[in-house]
């Protein structure tokens, strides 16, 4: 009996110190999810939204050159699709939560953002890039770059070379046909880049449940 009541007391407090592992969280800090390492950018309601620390792949935007918003894109189908299925466990995929997605139109351009979306997992937009990794007042000044003293913030680096490169964000570009990234060097190209160009780091993001 005894050695039961040990078992039971070890098993409940390896859950009370997992419990607590995720609701201690706070904003700014690394979690391990599909075994890599996300940045929480946000906490609200229980629940955080996680940005993966480093650029997981390369992808295009879409398959093929053409007009396209985030809601009909590949990447977003990928992400949703093949990406959730096989990168995260079972308990994790309880963890994350379907969310609706505001898509605006570009603020320099005026190129249309499409529906919003209810996704799982997704790019950041530019609104969400500037919200989370600051804000110098640029936005909506009709440049076709967002370079400022917020850049060190948005560098990313590939998750095996260590180098940084460029990220996929889902607001559309200056026409249809092309999408915002992040440069290397972290100034956004809000002109953005046609969407079948295929060396496109993707950092994932999503709502997690804590």
């Amino acid at each position: 009996m005894k050695k039961t009541i040990a078992l039971f007391l070890a098993a409940l407090m390896v859950m009370l110190i997992a419990a607590c592992g995720f609701a201690s969280v706070r904003v700014g800090d690394t979690i391990q999810l599909g075994g890599h390492d996300w940045r929480v950018l946000e906490i609200r309601d229980g629940r955080a939204l996680i940005l993966s620390e480093e650029i997981l792949e390369y992808r295009p935007y879409h398959t093929y050159r053409g007009n396209i918003t985030w809601e009909h894109c590949s990447l977003r189908e990928y992400l949703n699709g093949w990406f959730y299925d096989n990168m995260f466990t079972a308990d994790e995929k309880n963890k994350i939560v379907d969310v609706r997605n505001s898509n605006a139109a570009n603020q320099w351009y005026g190129t249309r953002g499409g529906e919003n979306t209810i996704d799982r997992v997704f790019l950041l937009s530019l609104e969400e890039v500037v919200r989370y990794f600051g804000d110098s007042g640029q936005l909506g000044n009709g440049r076709g770059f967002l370079n400022d003293e917020y850049n060190s913030n948005r560098i990313a680096v590939d998750k095996d070379t260590k180098e940084a490169s460029v990220w996929w964000l889902r607001s559309p570009g200056a026409g249809s046909h092309a999408a915002i990234f992040v440069f290397a060097g972290g100034f956004v190209v809000v002109v953005g880049r046609n969407v079948e160009i295929g060396d496109g780091g993707v950092r994932p993001a999503l709502w997690l449940n804590l």
